[in-house]
This record gives C-alpha cells, structure tokens and sequence, in this order.
C-alpha cells in the first residue's frame, strides 16, 4: 500500500498538492541531500536518501496524474494515511506475537540452557541527535522514526526537530548525543569543516570564517582547516585576518608550496609588496619545476625596481616553459636595465610563442622603433594595428615611421 502522508513527509510537503507542487519538492530536497553536497563517509546516506525522496516523488506525480482535477485533496491523504496505519498496526501485532513466541522460547532456553549465550539482550534509546550532513542545524529531537520499502532496499529515515525547523533526515546521517560525554576534538573539527563548506558552497564567507575559527580551536595545527580558513578570510576582504591565518598555515607545513603561494597573493592584495615577493621566492624554492611561480617573482621583483633578480627570475621561467606574459615582463626588465637587444629578443620571442597577441606585436614594434630595423617597425607596427586596429598609440608610431623612412630613387 502507497502511504501517501510518510511520502508527503518525506518531501516535506502539505497537502493538498499537484504535480507541480511535487516536483518543487523534489527540487527543493534535491539541493539539500545531493551526494555532492555529503561530508566525508556519508555520500552513501545521502545517495540512498535521495533515492528514496525520488520514488516518493514519482508515487506522488503519478498519482496526482491519476486524480481528478489533477489535485490530491487533503481527505484523500487521510483517508490513505488511516489505511496505511491500519496495515502497519496489523503487521506490528504479528510482528509482536513472533516477538512473544521468540521470548517465551529465549525463556525456555535460559530455563533448560543457562549457559548456552552469554550475550546480554538489550537496547539504549536516544532522543537528541546531530545530523551529520548539515551541523549548523545543531542538536535536535528525534520526533519520529520511520522505514521504506522492504527487504534489502528498506530505507530508514526520521523527522527530528532542529533548530531551523522540522527536517527529514536519513537515519544514518544521524550522530545521537549523549550530553554526558565532551566530543572528541576530531568530531567538532569536522562538524565546523562541513558547515563551513556548506557557507563556502552559499558564498557566505563570513559566517565560512566564524565557523573554520571554532575548528582551528579544537585542532590549531590542522592543515586543512588552516588552508580553508585563509581562503574564507581572504574572500571575504579581511585581508589582516587572512594574513594571520596564512603565517599560522606557514608555521604549520613550511615545506610545501602551497602556503606560501597564498602568502605572496595576500601579501600583494595588501600592498607589501617586500613581503610578498620573500613569499614567493620561498614558494618557487620549494617548487623549482614551476614557471609561473618564478614569473611571480619577476613581476614582484620588478615592483621593487630590482632589475637584476627580476632577470634572473624571468630568464630561468623562460628555460622552463615561456609564456607570452613572462617574456613581456623579461623584456620590460631589460628595458629598464638599458639592454635594448635583450628586449627586442624577447618581443620577438612573445610574438613567435603566440602570433595572434595584439599586446605582443605591439611591444615588439616599439621596440624595433629604437633600432634601425625601420622596415622591420613598421612590418610589426601594421601587424599589431591589424590584431587592435583601435589602438590610436601604434597608428601614430606607424605614421611616424613611415615619415622617418629613408626614400631613395627607384632604378633606371
């Protein structure tokens, strides 16, 4: 028999409704219980749970179908629900009596076989819990447990009372709270981690951020809480916080790149550039593979006007693999330092590595503009008006070279 009031509670819907009221639901539990969305362990709880929230649905669907108007009127939700109730309360009476015939037989055995178990029969019922999945509900009470299906695919899953509201939860996402007993220190720092992911996950980085501080306190030298709390507070504009947060992470894992990638980018965001580029040559120490870490450097160094170790840095990311931003920069550096041939090396180099740049050819032509290669500027100079032909600063610097070409009599 189809209940129709444990599939409306499992969809957290009132009657009456109508199929379009149903699928609103569907969606609605769907954004709340998606695999994706499960803490470590519980992906399983939430696939089987959303499993069980879609046949409901489908029930529903096809019924409202079936129904004349295509509305489910509340009386037939009754109606069904005190049927339903009626079989559950027949099936429970023979369930009671097998349950009457196994004691009286334990009994018998415990008469004649005193020795033959010596497992205590016994059970422990608990009335506050902690869904698991969402812990920024925080604890509630258990109002009622319930069962779908049958067989092996019997599906359990209880309405508990949080904070927030009435929720349908799966029963295995349920941690219950024994009030005696402190959480250990590993169960709140991953109760504060899921939450703060659920806020990350909204964008609310600010409430992401108070909630990653309670889990920093229970574990201070956690990496992965340090990482996401500098993330959190990085996002959310707090920028001292974040620069905090990033020397905790530092303390924490000096050996990997990583911390000091997100040092150097904060410490950029709020103008210590000094500081900045010392955390981005730590981080392309421990990364010597990465080119992009040591064009940070460059640009970093560069800022500082430190021609030399901005070369250095731009030179060994061009060894090992180029990009048209580093060789710009490069040829920026060499600019500075008054080494034209460099420069103009390094604008034909961008212009070969991507000869689609508009930026590139256009630096390569000012370039050639302080040589003799006159044909040479202007060849590059009409190549970068045709990749920008709005840019007003090369059309000058093509007519200007165009003037300055020397003319000469054509043969006799």
């Amino acid at each position: 028999m189809l209940d129709i009031e444990q599939a409306l509670l499992l969809l957290e819907l009132e009657p009456p409704f109508e199929k379009r009221d149903v699928q609103l639901a569907r969606r609605r539990q769907a954004k709340v219980w998606h695999p994706d969305l499960a803490p470590p362990g519980k992906q399983v709880e939430h696939e089987r749970h959303l499993k069980a929230i879609n046949e409901a649905a489908d029930q529903l669907e096809a019924l409202a179908e079936d129904s004349r108007g295509g509305r489910v009127t509340r009386n037939a939700v009754k109606v069904n629900a005190a049927a339903a109730r009626k079989a559950r309360a027949e099936e429970g009476r023979r369930a009671y009596e097998e349950e009457q015939r196994r004691r009286q037989a334990a009994a018998e055995q415990a008469k004649y076989d005193p020795f033959g178990s010596r497992v205590p029969d016994h059970s422990v019922v608990h009335r506050y819990a902690r869904c698991l999945s969402y812990p920024e509900w925080g604890v509630g009470e258990v109002s009622g447990i319930y069962f779908t299906g049958g067989g092996d695919d019997i599906q359990q899953w209880a309405r508990v009372r949080f904070q927030p509201g009435v929720r349908t939860v799966p029963a295995g996402s349920l941690q219950f709270v024994d009030f005696s007993k402190p959480d250990p220190g590993a169960e709140r720092v991953q109760r504060f981690m899921t939450a703060a992911q659920h806020a990350l996950h909204d964008g609310d980085y600010d409430l992401a951020a108070k909630r990653l501080v309670y889990a920093r306190d229970a574990e201070p030298t956690n990496i992965a809480v340090l990482r996401l709390l500098t993330l959190a507070f990085w996002q959310a504009g707090n920028l001292p916080a974040a620069g905090r947060s990033v020397r905790d992470w530092v303390r924490a894992d000096p050996d990997r790149p990583t911390a000091h990638r997100f040092a150097a980018r904060i410490y950029e965001d709020m103008g210590a550039i000094d500081l900045a580029a010392e955390a981005a040559e730590r981080a392309a120490t421990r990364a010597p593979g990465d080119a992009g870490e040591w064009e940070r450097v460059g640009r970093l160094r560069l800022r500082l006007m430190d021609r030399a170790a901005a070369i250095e840095a731009l030179e060994r990311a061009r060894r090992l693999q180029p990009s048209v931003e580093g060789l710009l920069d490069l040829a920026l550096a060499h600019h500075l330092a008054g080494d034209l041939g460099a420069e103009v090396t390094a604008t034909e180099q961008a212009t070969m590595l991507d000869p689609e740049s508009g930026p590139a050819w256009t630096r390569y032509a000012h370039a050639l503009a302080r040589t003799d290669r006159v044909s040479d500027a202007i060849a590059a100079s009409e190549r970068a008006l045709h990749l920008s032909p709005k840019d007003a600063e090369v059309a000058d610097l093509l007519e200007r070279l165009r003037a300055a070409q020397p003319r000469v009599l054509p043969a006799a």
